[in-house]
């Protein structure tokens, strides 16, 4: 009987890319993941870009990816309201990435006693929107955000992301958020579902202890952790929870030795 071929959700910051710089390798291993014709999906926790903008960012970099291989904690988010409230109304603090998302499942956008506050990313976070978000949630409005990063990098250095923002609104209003995106396995689940594969035949390869390999091991998925990010391998014996495979880089990952 024939080995399935394993599929791959693939986290892209500090795996693919660092900023706009790719990660030595990274379009070596893309090429065989495409070569072999294998189902991969290229994750982020960043809801401000639409798939569109986040391909065409990483093919800069030297990566055939295409828009149909990512998917962003605004489209998990998107499904996640579909699947809960269909035809919602929601007041958005974010960018593109995520006003697009609802408005492809047809949700309107309002300040007008709206039935969701949903937080993601933006440029620039301002407190008037913060305020009116804080008003909302404490006069009935359900609270979800795309993930619970509290930092996020820029150009400049660190910058306070939509966790950062979401404790803020927390602390103010009592109430906390539902956050969509990783370590949330509801953000995997989403994904194999977009992909439609199977967790036990798929392996998610990360940077992160705390959010990609707790994902993918919540998840039911076999984990690869790269050593290209944040997480170093001194780090790794301080989690209850191992990634299966340890590796410098995705340059040394070669897919049909993971079968």
């Amino acid at each position: 009987m024939a080995k399935i071929k394993k599929s791959f959700l693939i986290d892209m910051d500090g795996v693919l890319v660092h900023g706009s710089v790719m990660v030595p390798g990274a379009d070596a291993f893309i090429n065989r993941l495409i070569e072999d014709k294998r189902k991969f999906l290229i994750l982020t926790n960043n809801s401000r870009y639409t798939t569109r903008d986040l391909a065409h960012r990483l093919q800069l970099t030297g990566l055939n990816i295409q828009e149909e291989n990512i998917y962003t904690s605004a489209l998990a988010t998107a499904t996640f309201l579909e699947k809960q409230h269909p035809n919602g109304t929601a007041f958005v603090i974010g960018e593109l990435g995520l006003s697009e998302a609802l408005h492809k499942i047809g949700y309107v956008q309002t300040t007008i006693d709206p039935e969701f506050v949903v937080l993601g990313e933006t440029f620039a976070y301002n407190i008037e929107q913060i305020t009116k978000a804080i008003r909302l949630v404490k006069a009935g409005a359900r609270f979800v955000a795309t993930n619970p990063d509290p930092i996020g990098n820029s150009a400049e250095g660190i910058e306070p992301a939509c966790g950062a923002m979401a404790a803020l609104i927390e602390r103010a209003t009592e109430i906390s958020p539902f956050f969509v995106g990783k370590p949330n396995p509801l953000m995997m689940r989403s994904a194999l579902n977009y992909l439609d594969v199977h967790s036990e035949d798929t392996i998610m390869i990360g940077d992160r202890m705390d959010t990609d390999v707790l994902s993918g091991i919540s998840s039911g998925l076999d984990t690869a952790l790269v050593l290209s990010g944040v997480t170093a391998r001194e780090d790794v014996g301080r989690y209850p929870y191992r990634p299966r495979w340890i590796f410098e880089s995705v340059a040394e990952i070669f897919p049909k030795e993971l079968d």
